[in-house]
């Protein structure tokens, strides 16, 4: 990667391996994980959809959807060659596991003796995002969202190196979050920025796929409305019907599946209802009815059957642009994305002040620590720290709201709540007063971490300032 920041990083790498020794080995295991693709971990209550949608992000059937509480464990895909899967223990002792026809047949230890399961696919969707997919939150048995609780959050009692590190987050519920899981959300390492809502199963949301309003254009308004009461835990809300995904991101559908479906074109609305809930359907077999529902569920059947007539090609991009999947991938591959690398970058930081605390050449680690810190580049990597930090203290700061424009804008001038066209002098101009009242604010900060965050928002109008001036 050539990005400003990982050149900083890999720079301060490469300088504290060239004191030698332990050193070297030090710089390298620490820059495996500043390359590795960042970790996305999908989380939700019991039946939430979360093994759905992971398979129709990777492309592939691989994650458990049909048992009442099919995920036992936590499960990290990453893309990797030739399909393989490894058990990691809670006493971070790894274990080969079998994958029979794609799926991984038994565990060698015990359910509550695994921190996570590793598991290599080799497929360019997950090439640069890892998914970790997680136990229900709040399910029917405690021990598995203990499980999502252990690597996520409160790590071990002697060593992190069964964690997962997970540097970004999809949080998926229903019609609204409630307060466990809110709760639990805020407990993550991570910002709203780094935490995306999914509203799932929006094909049968409100009144459902019979009812007088269509349940995706419902789900995609209310979005907007849990996106403004949801500000200071996720970063955006979309709306996801994850069955109909999963079916059009897996080749899961048929030419046959297109012609069954086509075949209901000419009924209405209330007979087709009538069949979908006839013990003997007349017009296609009880087989052939429940895979359709299977497939694509009520709302594919109800409007994907006119769809179907001009086949499964047509039917299967349909499907997909309904799911709001390509939506989520936007999503994920930009602005998701860009601030998980940054969290990333941000836990790489911590690793090198953590050793900087326990090992003999302390002294120079500091330096090289303070180095990479102190560089322009890394501001922003700092600013997404500090407004995790702001937000855990008080999400009602008003520092947030000034730290998550800093973070977001793409051009300096937005930076200042300035239209795009603004010269830089007037870029300036407002920095200076940004930076004056940022100054005032100083010496009378509330807490810990808004006195830190200042700081580095005073660093932020300065380099505006200074860029207006050139």
């Amino acid at each position: 990667m050539s990005d400003p920041v990982h050149s900083v990083l890999d720079q301060g790498l490469r300088a504290m391996a060239g004191f030698g020794g332990d050193l070297v080995a030090h710089a390298n295991q620490i820059g495996a994980s500043l390359y590795a693709p960042p970790r996305l971990v999908v989380v939700g209550r019991l039946k939430a959809g979360k093994s759905t949608l992971v398979n129709a992000l990777i492309g592939a059937p691989v994650a458990e959807t049909a048992a009442l509480e099919a995920t036992r464990v936590v499960a990290v895909y990453q893309d990797g060659a030739p399909s393989r899967a490894e058990v990691v223990g809670l006493d971070g002792r790894r274990h080969p596991v079998p994958v029979v026809l794609g799926e991984v047949s038994s565990f060698p230890i015990p359910d509550e003796e695994i921190a996570y399961v590793n598991r290599w696919l080799p497929s360019a969707a997950i090439r640069d995002l890892t998914f970790i997919d997680t136990p229900g939150l709040a399910t029917l048995t405690t021990k598995n969202e203990a499980a999502t609780r252990r690597v996520l959050i409160d790590g071990f009692e002697q060593t992190r190196t069964a964690s997962v590190d997970a540097d970004a987050a999809v949080f998926l519920f229903d019609s609204a979050p409630r307060a466990d899981e809110l709760a639990f959300l805020k407990e993550l390492p991570l910002s709203p920025l780094n935490t995306l809502g999914v509203l799932s199963r929006a094909d049968g949301f409100g009144e459902g796929a019979f009812g007088r309003r269509d349940p995706i254009e419902h789900a995609a308004h209310h979005t907007a409305t849990l996106a403004r009461q949801l500000g200071d835990t996720v970063g955006a809300v979309i709306p996801v019907a994850g069955l109909l995904a999963q079916t059009s991101h897996t080749g899961a559908l048929s030419e046959n599946d297109a012609r069954a479906l086509a075949s209901l074109a000419d009924m209405s609305p209330l007979d087709l209802l009538d069949l979908l809930d006839d013990p003997a359907p007349q017009r296609v077999s009880v087989r052939v009815r429940d895979r359709l529902l299977d497939l694509v569920g009520e709302y594919g059947v109800l409007h994907g059957r006119h769809i179907a007539i001009r086949g499964a090609a047509a039917l299967n991009e349909w499907l997909s642009r309904r799911s709001g999947v390509p939506a989520l991938y936007s999503v994920l591959s930009s602005s998701l994305s860009e601030f998980a690398v940054m969290n990333r970058a941000r836990r790489v930081l911590d690793k090198v002040d953590n050793l900087a605390y326990t090992h003999p050449a302390r002294d120079r680690i500091r330096e090289i620590a303070h180095s990479m810190r102190r560089h322009p580049a890394m501001l922003r990597v700092s600013l997404l720290g500090d407004l995790q930090r702001v937000i855990a203290s008080d999400p009602q700061a008003p520092l947030v709201a000034e730290l998550r424009t800093l973070l977001t804008a793409r051009t300096s001038a937005a930076a200042v709540g300035l239209p795009d066209q603004a010269t830089p002098q007037q870029v300036a101009s407002v920095a200076q007063q940004r930076l004056q009242a940022a100054q005032a604010r100083a010496v009378s900060t509330v807490t810990a971490a808004e006195d830190a965050a200042l700081v580095n928002v005073i660093s932020a109008y300065s380099a505006l300032i200074g860029a207006g001036r050139r």
